[in-house]
């Protein structure tokens, strides 16, 4: 009888063990410091204002305590290039001042290279601050879970 407590103790202290190991890893508040991403995609251009504003937006509001990453592709390129039309609607504000807000506080703000090429532009073309994506920025700007918002 003894045996058989002690090896149902045992299995529950492993179990116990392996619960707060793997449950520590998969919660934002796990001791290790790690914050988690948000990767904010934007497809979308200046004719669907409204998808590039609340990208934006959740991109300025993920990024108070999340480390962020707002990528521009397809037609996207063309909400951040200089000769952008201005983009502004209630509650969101201006895109040019979000767009300026982000760079400032260092979130990165990437545009796809393929993409300008396809509509014609450079990277001299975009907005002051606009990066030309690159692979490892993909991966390097958290060490947490990357979470995926796509407009």
């Amino acid at each position: 009888m003894t045996f058989r407590v002690m090896r149902w103790a045992a299995v529950v202290v492993t179990l116990a063990a392996v619960v707060t190991a793997t449950g520590c890893a998969s919660t934002p508040t796990c001791s290790s410091g790690v914050r988690d991403g948000v990767f904010v995609h934007i497809k979308s251009g200046p004719e669907h204002a409204h998808s590039v504003l609340m990208g934006l937006r959740m991109a300025q509001l993920m990024s108070q305590d999340r480390d962020a990453l707002v990528y521009f592709d397809v037609d996207g390129i063309k909400a951040v290039v200089k000769d952008a039309p201005e983009m502004r609607m209630e509650p969101f504000g201006s895109a040019r001042e979000m767009l300026d807000d982000l760079i400032a506080r260092r979130v990165p703000v990437y545009a796809c290279p393929g993409c300008l090429k396809a509509l014609g532009k450079t990277p001299d073309q975009l907005m002051p601050g606009i990066k030309v994506a690159e692979k490892e920025g993909f991966f390097n700007f958290t060490r947490g879970r990357i979470l995926t918002i796509d407009y």
